[in-house]
């Protein structure tokens, strides 16, 4: 049987923070059924939503990022992995409701902050938008109890994400295939980003990851990317391989000249 646990003391304007437990799984909820993070209590450092892990799939693309940045924190999972896995990266996590943040850390091992990692309680556009050629990689995760929010899916979203990569950065945006927003929230990262625009959909849910890139493009040759996705595999133990062949399905002769 699963249990609900109401956080006391909501912020004005937030969804009530709440937390389950079914089969040995630790959920996020934000008023409402949808689970917005999970953890597995007896291993709390593997991403145990598929979509987490297809956000990482980035590292497929985007190699040793130095500085990243994440918006939206949920229970923590993308920054407990990039800090138990990446060494080398360090990493802003942007969180609006400080009892996500709370709830992340009393029930779902996020580490305190350090010299790696950093939580921001700080609207995640603005941060983008006033931290212009800074990073790396950008994750963007950001959703309420029904859909995502609004401010983080608009053109001049997008257009501030493109700005805020380095050169060769990447962006990687976790939308709703069957949101009936999601043509348009495509088309508005096309707006942005042009044609340097690659997806790779979960296989069990309707998560549709969205990877956009700043030039200079990587070198997506076959080769290469499969010598990574098993190099990765083995040392993170993602389905990297498997990530690169449905990048490669639904990704075959992209516009932007990415051959995979």
């Amino acid at each position: 049987m699963g249990f609900f646990k109401r956080r006391s003391g909501q912020g004005v304007g937030h969804a009530p923070v709440e937390i389950s437990e079914r089969h040995g799984v630790r959920s996020l909820h934000l008023g409402g059924p949808a689970v917005q993070s999970a953890m597995r209590i007896r291993d709390p450092w593997y991403l145990e939503l598929e979509y987490t892990r297809a956000m990482m799939a980035c590292l497929l693309l985007r190699p040793e990022p130095r500085d990243m940045a994440l918006i939206g924190l949920g229970g923590g999972s993308l920054a407990k992995f990039v800090h138990r896995h990446l060494p080398d990266a360090r990493l802003t996590a942007l969180e609006v409701n400080p009892e996500v943040v709370g709830a992340a850390r009393a029930f779902f091992a996020l580490p305190p902050d350090d010299e790696r990692l950093t939580v921001r309680l700080q609207d995640g556009a603005a941060y983008v938008r006033e931290h212009p050629q800074s990073q790396d990689v950008l994750l963007v995760d950001g959703y309420d109890a029904r859909r995502i929010v609004e401010d983080l899916a608009s053109v001049a979203f997008y257009t501030d994400c493109l700005a805020m990569l380095r050169a060769g950065g990447l962006a990687a945006f976790n939308l709703w295939g069957s949101d009936r927003s999601f043509p348009a929230y495509l088309a508005r990262l096309g707006q942005a980003f042009g044609d340097a625009l690659l997806r790779l959909p979960a296989e069990r849910k309707g998560n549709v990851i969205v990877f956009a890139f700043r030039p200079p493009l990587p070198d997506m040759s076959l080769t290469v990317l499969s010598q990574r996705a098993r190099t990765l595999e083995s040392a993170l133990g993602l389905e990297m391989e498997d990530f690169l062949m449905r990048l490669r399905n639904w990704n075959p002769t992209s516009r932007s000249g990415f051959l995979l």
